[in-house]
């Protein structure tokens, strides 16, 4: 019996030892306040990220869509004014991304879905929605790509689209401020 409260005193005592290892000094960190409030520049950045050892990001950067290119419309004539004269609407009704973080750099996947609603001037046909991914970092665009997405749309169906993008690559140091943004590009 005291051998078992021995093996698990111990062995509990050995796990907070090793979990102390891992959260920086078991003894308070560094006071150098000269590392208070400084980020590096982008050739700093740029130089860091050529030789960088394999960084560890908690959670892939967030993707939202960016306001005021939620939705799309498209009226006949020109006369924006008419909700008569709606042809059609596009909203996009989901968004996600996927990351792989290695040698510096997060790797990600993103994509958006969205559907078309045709208004009262609208007809069943094939239409063109322009779609926009944007990666921001630190308040600098790293990526920005327009892709015009094919719909077949029809009054009486969801007339849905989606679209995916693979392998954007973005530099990583750490510490960061990473945006991927979607919306339509209007």
């Amino acid at each position: 019996m005291v051998r078992t409260v021995w093996r698990i005193a111990t062995g509990t005592a050995l796990a907070v030892l090793l979990a102390g290892c891992s959260m920086g000094s078991m003894f308070g960190g560094s006071s150098d306040a000269s590392y208070a409030n400084v980020n590096a520049s982008q050739s700093q950045i740029a130089q860091a990220a050529s030789g960088a050892m394999p960084a560890i990001a908690t959670e892939c950067p967030p993707i939202r869509i960016r306001e005021g290119a939620e939705f799309y419309r498209s009226y006949a004539g020109n006369r924006t004014s008419d909700p008569s004269a709606l042809r059609y609407q596009g909203v996009i009704d989901r968004v996600s991304r996927n990351c792989v973080v290695s040698n510096g750099l997060i790797t990600v996947r993103m994509g958006a879905v969205g559907r078309v609603i045709v208004g009262p001037a609208g007809s069943a046909g094939n239409i063109t929605v322009p779609l926009r991914f944007a990666v921001q970092r630190d308040d600098l665009a790293v990526f920005s790509e327009r892709y015009d997405i094919a719909v077949a749309t029809s009054p009486s169906s969801a007339n849905e689209f989606s679209h995916t993008i693979e392998n954007v690559a973005i530099p990583y140091v750490g510490g960061e401020s990473i945006t991927i943004w979607v919306g339509f590009d209007n």
